[in-house]
Order: structure tokens, then sequence, then C-alpha cells
């Protein structure tokens, strides 16, 4: 089984693509003129910014670049597209041949592209709207290879996609929209334009079932573009796919050959990695940080300034209860106050939030992480046989946590943490 996807993302301009309308209105059809309506005669100017952003996202997602770019008109009627034809990019693209590292495997990067918007079509019961707004925004589309060997590897991608876009800037609360090629046997299907991660991985949970009922049955499987609904959660039969010679690739006559100057960009920051790194291979500690730092510059910026300083769970507990408070934007000598009453064990409630808020003395209980690691070496000592209980049980775990945590009264999620990294170096009482 392969997937691999056509990502379509809206690119955060101020203005669309090839005209100065802007990006952002309320009203249907109020941001609009005569090249993204498309009338005769107008002639498109290409917005540099929007290729400044690609390039970012080239180099974040490791593609080469050449020395020049150029767009192509890509020939087809819908009522979306009054030129009867889209602007986008073909061999000449911004970028090519990259990659996407997931913890366990690098997702293959076969293009990055720009290209035009169509307008946006509603549907309702009797009758059709266009609204001209979206016309002309600027759009990176995103091609994989057909890398992607399962729905959990899938939503593991889009996600870090994302990530990695969102310190780029990019408006990730806006939906990703994307086509999924998937192909059990030979033949390959494409679901278009499916909505949200929870619809891809669902589109392709369906598509791929579909397939496989059929491969088993040794019926064929038609190469086809499929759509998805979201309400029978089925994919659903559109039209024959079609082949790069029927949408009639040309040059684009109104726009020039674009040259690519070398250019020092930001340096992308990859949560996935950043969180492997801090966790050090602890599976759940690695999702507990990932989950805090990939949407969260803030949460981040604190992980670093930390980092190596204090405890890892005592960062985490710090960052989970100013989420909890929504009080995030914490000066760092607050936020350092705070590190130093988690990892002394004394939970933080709001009114210590409060209380290092407003610099007034908090109590801490004065467990050192080497009191902690006594007191766990001499239980697993005195009751050598918890060791093989812990093998079979791990609920063996909790009570070893509960009893130094009460003892002590030192913090369970430091216990825990102290715990986990003995056993893990292979200590046998």
């Amino acid at each position: 089984m392969k997937i691999g996807l056509e990502v379509h993302v809206a690119i955060p301009t101020k203005s669309k693509l090839f005209c100065a309308c802007s990006t952002s209105a309320d009203e249907p059809n109020s941001s609009i003129c005569p090249i993204c309506m498309g009338f005769p005669g107008s002639k498109p100017m290409l917005n540099k910014a929007a290729i400044e952003y690609a390039l970012s996202v080239s180099a974040a997602l490791h593609c080469k670049t050449g020395k020049a770019t150029s767009f192509v008109r890509k020939v087809y009627f819908y009522p979306d597209l009054p030129k009867s034809y889209q602007i986008t990019q073909l061999q000449d693209a911004i970028g090519f041949g990259g990659y996407v590292e997931l913890e366990k495997k690098k997702i293959g990067i076969r293009r990055i592209q720009l290209e035009e918007d169509p307008a946006k079509i509603i549907r309702e019961d009797n009758y059709t709207l266009i609204d001209f707004n979206r016309s002309g925004v600027p759009l990176l589309e995103i091609v994989t290879e057909p890398d992607i060997a399962s729905q959990d590897e899938l939503r593991e991608f889009v996600n870090e996609l994302r990530s990695i876009l969102y310190y780029l800037g990019f408006d990730i609360e806006r939906e990703i929209k994307a086509d999924l090629n998937i192909s059990v046997a030979d033949a390959r299907v494409e679901v278009k334009n499916v909505n949200g991660i929870r619809n891809l991985v669902d589109a392709a949970q369906h598509e791929i079932r579909r397939q496989e009922d059929l491969h088993s049955k040794k019926q064929k499987i038609v190469a086809e573009t499929r759509s998805y609904n979201e309400k029978t959660l089925r994919t659903e039969s559109s039209r024959e796919k079609e082949s790069d010679e029927e949408y009639g690739f040309i040059y684009e006559p109104d726009l020039t050959v674009y040259q690519i100057k070398p250019k020092k960009l930001a340096k992308p920051i990859y949560a996935g990695i950043i969180a492997r790194e801090l966790a050090g291979g602890t599976g759940q500690l690695k999702k507990t940080v990932l989950d805090l730092i990939q949407f969260d510059s803030r949460a981040l910026e604190l992980f670093e300034h930390a980092r190596g300083k204090w405890p890892l769970q005592s960062i985490i507990n710090v960052v989970e209860v100013l989420n909890k408070y929504g009080a995030k934007d914490i000066g760092m000598a607050h936020f350092e106050k705070l590190l130093d009453v988690a990892r002394a064990g004394t939970p933080i409630s709001k009114q210590v939030l409060e209380q290092v808020k407003k610099g007034v003395k908090v109590e801490i209980s004065e467990v050192s992480s080497a009191e902690v690691d006594r007191e766990i070496k001499e239980i697993i000592r005195k009751n050598s046989h918890l060791l093989k209980e812990y093998e079979k049980n791990p609920k063996v775990f909790n009570f070893i946590v509960g009893d130094v945590a009460k003892k002590l009264k030192a913090n369970p999620k430091e216990v825990s943490e102290r715990l986990r990294g003995i056993l893990e170096k292979g200590f046998k009482g």
C-alpha cells in the first residue's frame, strides 16, 4: 500500500499572487479586480513576497532549489475559474527532492510549487453562488512521494508539516486541504479536496478498505478521481482521472522566468526532533513534550530556556500549569522560580502561581533528586521481588512512586521521572 499527498496551503501574504487585492475580506466579492476576475486583457504581476515564503518552506523541507522558476497555464473548465486556466508551476517548481523527517522514517517531497487559488463555490438547494475573494490567493502545493504506509504515518506527517509551517509564520488555523493518492495494488486512485486532518485519515481509511476489498475479490480497481463524503464517511466516484496531457499545460506568456537569488533564511524549527531530543528516548515524555510545543512557540521558548538546567518533568509540570491558568506570558525570572518550586516537589496551585508573580516567598519542600534516588533504590533493595513483578505488572511502578512520594513528601511526577531513569539504566537492587 502506498499513500501520497498533494497538500495545498494558503501563503500568509497581504495581497494576492498576481494582483494587489487583499487576501482578507469580510463581504463576498469585495476584494476583486480585473486580474483575479480573469477579465480579457488583464495582466498578472507576481507577488515577490509569495516567492520568499515558498523558498523558506522549500529550505525547511530540505528541498533543492533551481537557479530560476517559471509558471505555466493548467487548462480546464470550471465555474470557479473564469479564465478557464489556472496559473501554476510544473518543471521549474520552487523546490524539489526534499523530505519531512518523522520519528521512524523520512517522507520524500517530490516538489513544492506556487499557484493561484480558484474562487469559492457555494452550493445551495437549487442554485450556486461564486465568491471571487479567494480567486488569486497564493497557494503552496506540497507534493509528497508515495512513501506514507499507514494512517498513523499519515497523521504524524500532516502534524509535523503543519508544525513546520506554523513556525515559519503560516496561519494553521485555516484548515489544511489535500488530495490523497492511494494505491493498494497497481491502480492509483485520487481522493480530491479533503479538508482537515481527521477527514484525511478517515478518507484514507475508507479508500484503503475499499481497494483491499476489491483486490481480495480479484476485481479491477479503476484509476479514477473520487471525493470524500463527510456525512457517510465514504469516498465516492467523481470522474476518470485526468492525465497531464489532458490539462494542456503551456508556458505562461504574461509572466517571465524569475531568477532565484541566494538569500539567508530563518532557521526552521522541527518540533518532533526537539521533543525526541528533550525526552531522550522516553516515548510517553516525548509525546507530552510534543503536544506542548508542536503549535506553541511560547511553550517552546520556555522549554529551550530551561533545557538542561532543570529536570524535564519539572519543566513539563510548570508549562502545563501556565497553560491551565493562561499565564504563558510570565517573565523568565518568575518561570525559573516556579521551576525551583516544581523541582523541590511542591505542587503548583493557582495560589502558588500568584505568590510567585507577586514576589511572595513560597514554602517549598527541600527534597533533592539524590534523596529521591536513594529512597527508590532502598525500596527496591528491600523488596527485590518488585522488579520481577514490575516486568509483569506495570502497576508496581505506581506503587513505588506513591510510597516514595508519601514518605518524602515529594512531587509524584518528579519521583516518576527519577524511577523511570533508574529502571532504564538497569538497576538490579
